[in-house]
């Protein structure tokens, strides 16, 4: 067979923009079964879950009758900073999170790859809880979802995504090549105007949230931004200790 014949769309079928990462693939998959266990569950039964695995601010009140409510004793306290990123509201919001997930998740799982992939995840989804706890201390109100984590994986992409050659760069590559491209300092970043402006539109976007969840006076079922802004934070400025591709040195 004559591949060199083989139309270009179908050539590049085997770069990573049009496959997904297996780390992608399986977590997404586990989102969609955890999510899909809880629809067969009892109302009481699924409340157990989210008293388990749910990021609760009210473990942490010191209030002894909210603390007897909270099973897993200081596990559980540590556990939720990470567990919440694998439970949603409902169908809509998996769904919501999971476009922002391939989507930015992927370059930066094929960046990163698997082993990094998943601690980042881990620490960003703990970051946006801790900001999330600052704001909401107390609060008895459960914090669920992975958008923490997809926030955090907008700013690693944003970290090398714009570069020249990058897969969003203005002279940019195409293939494995483009997630390889090495990743200019924050400061040097910050006076690219793609950066500044996926910056500027995301953090209007998560004000734009906050306002209207104060507005509303909505706490259960609003937007959890500050968890957003924490998880988006922690991918921004910790990019450099996960990322493998090193700028090359001048001698």
């Amino acid at each position: 067979m004559n591949y060199q014949n083989f139309p270009l769309e179908a050539q590049r079928r085997s770069e990573p923009v049009f496959n997904l990462p297996p780390v992608i693939v399986a977590l997404s998959a586990i989102l969609v079964a955890v999510h899909g266990v809880r629809q067969f569950l009892s109302q009481e039964t699924d409340l157990n879950v989210l008293l388990w695995a749910a990021f609760l601010p009210a473990r942490y009140s010191h209030v002894p009758v909210l603390n007897g409510l909270m099973p897993g004793g200081i596990a559980a306290d540590i556990w939720t900073f990470v567990s919440y990123s694998f439970l949603h509201g409902d169908w809509v919001h998996l769904g919501v999170n999971l476009i922002w997930f391939l989507a930015f998740g992927s370059a930066v799982a094929w960046r990163f790859g698997t082993t990094r992939f998943l601690v980042f995840c881990a620490v960003t989804a703990a970051a946006g809880a801790a900001v999330h706890l600052l704001f909401h201390f107390g609060d008895i109100a459960p914090l669920v979802g992975a958008s923490a984590a997809i926030s955090g994986a907008m700013a690693a992409a944003v970290r090398f995504a714009f570069e020249a050659g990058g897969p969003l760069g203005a002279w940019r590559n195409s293939g494995p090549e483009a997630f390889r491209i090495p990743a200019s300092p924050l400061l040097a970043s910050l006076r690219n105007t793609q950066v500044l402006v996926f910056l500027g539109v995301w953090f209007a976007l998560n004000l734009l949230f906050g306002l209207t969840s104060a507005i509303t006076n909505l706490s259960e079922g609003s937007v959890a931004w500050q968890a957003h802004v924490g998880g988006f934070l922690a991918g921004l400025l910790l990019f450099p200790l996960f990322d493998p591709i090193r700028r090359p040195t001048l001698h």
